[in-house]
């Protein structure tokens, strides 16, 4: 609830910011054109609170990050990182700058229409870009596989082993080059080699990160979530430490909201009578819904646990064991229910990572 005497709306942009502050007493009005960084700001919105009294700010979330808001809190200045997508706008509005943005921010933050976001703390924001970057490296190995696998189809060359990207694999790639790939001209050569060469870099980055990872996984304050959730079908220490880390304070949700805050729920459009569902809202964290949705096809074969999960299960307590095991019977259950309702693959799972999402919540909140 806002009750400062001032309220400050900032546009923050990389190299310049817009703040405009209203003293809610008086309704005056302060405005500034700032430069970008966060040491300009800071020292507009010390000096209005210092010349009106208890301030209170406000930005969007973007990609300027969580710096500012750690910056002000640090200087005795509540701030709110609001939600750019819950961001009320007037329907007719149709001029937009950057002096309207900041004082529709301060309007806002006066009425308490701002959703807020969670600002991390700088350890969960380091490991989450962590393991953002181990996501950004598997992508572009799978577009540097993509493109090396496709030229050598281009010359009708197709690897007959059983599995793609093994040692066996890569035995084959150099020996079709050492042959000159099927009489290929010096254009095709060089496009091979880079690709190779583009393959086998991306693979050792992606190899180091997943490294680095583990060893965070083992030895940081999310290693008992980690643990916890690697309980369950489908959640390696990879999978799971992304998780602990994208959610972050798992504590303000509860099982039925955190799927709505994965985007894993309907979106649906009600008026009277009527309601219609519709297809997931796809809001909220993307990076968190991609691994849920990639855990819930674990569940589909026969359960049961082997040898990889006796090794996870062996670093958790014997609750989040009883747990975890409860959910993987639980979700292949669902898996076959959805199965002879002959549900299409793409709804079955989807409907088994939203389930999904709860049991990953009642064992990262468990003690």
């Amino acid at each position: 609830m806002f009750n400062e005497r001032t309220t400050i709306g900032l546009d923050v942009h990389a190299r310049s910011a817009r703040a405009a502050a209203i003293d809610t007493h008086t309704g005056e009005i302060f405005e500034a054109r700032l430069p970008g960084g966060n040491t300009a700001i800071l020292e507009w919105v010390t000096t209005i609170r210092d010349q009106i009294g208890p301030a209170h700010a406000a930005y969007e979330a973007g990609p300027t990050g969580f710096g500012l808001a750690r910056a002000l809190t640090s200087a005795g200045i509540p701030v709110t990182v609001a939600a750019p997508s819950k961001l009320l706008r007037p329907a007719g509005d149709r001029v937009k700058t950057d002096a309207r943005d900041a004082m529709l921010l301060a309007r806002l933050l006066r009425m308490d229409e701002l959703v807020p976001v969670r600002v991390p703390t700088e350890e969960e924001e380091s490991a989450r870009d962590l393991v953002r970057a181990r996501d950004d490296a598997r992508v572009e190995l799978m577009a540097a596989r993509h493109r090396l696998s496709k030229l050598l189809l281009r010359r009708g060359l197709v690897f007959d082993g059983s599995a793609s990207w093994t040692r066996a694999h890569d035995a084959w790639l150099r020996s079709i080059r050492r042959d000159g790939i099927d009489g290929a001209g010096p254009g095709t050569l060089a496009a091979f080699d880079a690709a190779y060469d583009a393959v086998t870099v991306i693979g050792a980055r992606r190899d180091r990160l997943d490294a680095e990872i583990t060893r965070m996984a083992a030895h940081s304050s999310f290693t008992g979530v980690t643990d916890r959730l690697c309980c369950l079908r489908g959640i390696s220490t990879l999978t799971g430490f992304a998780l602990a880390v994208e959610i972050g304070d798992w504590q303000r949700f509860t099982g039925r909201t955190i799927a709505a805050y994965l985007g894993l729920v309907p979106s649906e459009h009600s008026s009277g009578g009527s309601r219609s569902l519709g297809a997931i809202t796809k809001t909220g964290n993307r990076h968190a819904r991609r691994l849920l949705i990639e855990s819930a096809w674990h569940h589909k074969p026969v359960y049961r646990p082997g040898k990889t999960m006796a090794e996870r299960w062996a670093r958790a307590s014997a609750q989040a064991v009883a747990r975890g095991d409860a959910g993987n019977r639980r979700l292949h259950h669902r898996w076959q229910v959805l199965a002879r309702s002959r549900k299409k693959h793409t709804v079955g799972t989807t409907a088994i990572a939203r389930e999904l999402a709860g049991w990953c919540w009642s064992l990262a909140v468990m003690e």
